[in-house]
């Protein structure tokens, strides 16, 4: 592992780019400026004021930017308005209860399932033109005892939960706390040396936690000969390939690495 990450150490690997979820955009905003006493107490002959000058603006010129603040987000929202913090929190302790939370086990092996997402729900067909229709939330876990994805419907208006569906064999994009949890194993793992002897080259500090990394990860499914026999159930079990990146660094290439991380296991992929 160590000489193929050298080869890519400093760069965007063409995995990790793929493996990105997003990339964040810096928007600069031009602030309007304040002319200085120079700039038009000394010309009495022209120029007058920063608005006057504005309307004076010629063709095509575009007006400065002026930011203003976000407005508060309220308690609830309305219609299809997106989910406030306030009703994420009280969806995912309605969804996360009774047997499902005493049975359940999340990533790190602690009680109750690892909770993924919380999703405005879709509305009902003969909902799609009514202003009135039910606000509802859909709440995703995954049960690392079962192995089960758990997507639980919650009636924001009564309450409820309306439905819950339990299903086997599938793989939902990975949480911030699942990637942590397979670049611990990994550190932790004698196939981890690699990643461990590039962090420390590139930053002369040993790599202890996954605090240490930025992290993006991907589903891993076993495909027939493809991968050693540690990592067959992948799919069946929940499998991620790590795409680390150090904090303010360059990326480390750990794609032939695969975490099980419901049997909590390290694979290499054959051939590399």
């Amino acid at each position: 592992m160590r000489e193929t990450v050298h080869r890519h150490l400093g760069k965007v690997v063409a995995g990790a780019a793929l493996a990105v979820a997003g990339t964040a955009v810096m928007v600069a905003v031009t602030l309007p400026g304040t002319a200085g006493a120079d700039e038009t107490g000394g010309n009495k002959g022209g120029g007058g004021t920063p608005a006057a000058q504005q309307k004076g603006r010629g063709p095509g010129e575009v007006p400065p930017g002026v930011v203003k603040q976000a407005p508060a987000e309220g308690k609830k929202g309305t219609g299809r308005d997106p989910l406030t913090d306030d009703e994420i929190r009280r969806v995912e302790s309605i969804a996360l209860s009774g047997q499902m939370l005493s049975a359940g086990e999340n990533v790190d092996g602690h009680r109750g399932p690892q909770r993924l997402s919380v999703d405005l729900a879709e509305p009902e067909a003969d909902e799609l033109d009514d202003p009135g229709a039910p606000r509802r939330a859909d709440v995703s876990f995954y049960d690392y005892k079962s192995d089960a994805l758990i997507t639980r419907t919650v009636d924001l208006g009564t309450g409820k939960v309306v439905s819950s569906v339990t299903s086997q064999g599938v793989q939902p994009p990975l949480s911030r706390a699942e990637n942590a949890e397979a670049a611990r194993l990994l550190i932790a793992d004698p196939l981890g040396a690699g990643l461990k002897a590039d962090y420390r080259d590139a930053t002369g500090h040993e790599l202890t936690s996954p605090d240490q990394l930025r992290l993006n990860g991907a589903v891993y499914r076993a495909t027939p000969g493809g991968q050693p026999a540690v990592l067959d159930k992948c799919g069946e079990h929940r499998c991620v390939r790590l795409f680390p990146k150090v904090k303010n660094g360059p990326w480390i290439d750990a794609r032939w690495l695969v975490v099980d991380l419901s049997a909590r296991k390290v694979g290499r992929l054959e051939g590399h």
